[in-house]
């Protein structure tokens, strides 16, 4: 499978970025799938509905399903979280996976970057950055260097790391 992580510090476009490059590869004729990390607690359903209370009550596993879609939601009664590599491989089969954050999963990763975010640049840091998207000048790295809202082109780039031809 072509997986690519999306890493950067908070609020450092890696959101925007994912759900552009969803847009732009699954226009030009890709399968794409996401994974997301997500600090602590978090909410699918809400308070009072059925799969909410069936969490509630101990289900490990609830798969909710209608005509439109179904999502699959997991308890986890463990303090840590998932590692990546763990998780990908309950994905169904696609073109490209988008892993947004886990900054530690091995795999090829592109850094997002605000000059504005703290926290300083990833690449050198973390493995496996082939490539920044920045608001700004990069003078730090001589990875290939994108700007932050050139989907297009960031595209293009993750076509030709992967070797892909829609």
């Amino acid at each position: 499978m072509n997986i690519l992580g999306i890493v950067g510090w908070k609020n450092s476009g890696k959101t925007g970025l994912v759900v552009r490059l969803v847009e732009a590869l699954t226009a030009r004729g890709y399968s794409v799938s996401t994974l997301k990390h997500a600090h602590h607690s978090f909410e699918l359903d809400q308070s009072g509905k059925d799969s909410f209370r069936h969490r509630e009550a101990g289900a490990k596993e609830v798969l909710v399903a209608s005509s439109r879609r179904w999502a699959l939601m997991h308890e986890s009664r463990s303090p840590r979280t998932p590692a990546a590599s763990e998780l990908v491989v309950k994905l169904e089969p696609v073109d490209i996976i988008l892993v947004e954050g886990f900054k530690r999963f091995d795999c090829p990763k592109i850094e997002t970057r605000r000059h504005a975010s703290r926290g300083g640049p990833l690449a050198g840091r973390l493995p496996n950055v082939v490539a920044i998207a920045s608001d700004g000048r990069v003078v730090d790295s001589t990875l290939p260097v994108f700007d932050l809202d050139a989907t297009s082109e960031i595209a293009d780039f993750i076509e030709r790391h992967f070797g892909l031809s829609a």
